[in-house]
């Protein structure tokens, strides 16, 4: 089952950060992640991802990789990510 994951950080430069999210899509689908990137309309040194993946576990070693680590630092990140994934829950029947 596909979990949803929401990544968001701080960053230095959006655009920054947003050309090496973007240089690193065909990773990600190599692996089944699909996501996009926002920016945070309140906030724009806050980037955030939203997308799917195969498992939660799937998306921590894809994201926890040592490559990984040293794009998102290139990119301009400020620290460690925030990290949610969701689960969609069965709709009850009343």
């Amino acid at each position: 089952m596909s979990v949803t994951v929401i990544v968001s950080l701080k960053v230095s430069d959006f655009d920054a950060w947003r050309t090496a999210f973007d240089g690193h899509a065909s990773a990600r689908e190599a692996v089944g992640i699909d996501a996009s990137a926002y920016r945070n309309l309140d906030d724009e040194g806050n980037a955030v991802a939203i997308g799917t993946a195969p498992s939660k576990e799937a998306f921590i070693a894809f994201f926890s990789a040592p490559e990984m680590k040293e794009v998102q630092a290139q990119a301009g990140g400020l620290g460690p990510p925030e990290v949610t994934f969701l689960e969609k829950q069965k709709r009850l029947r009343c």
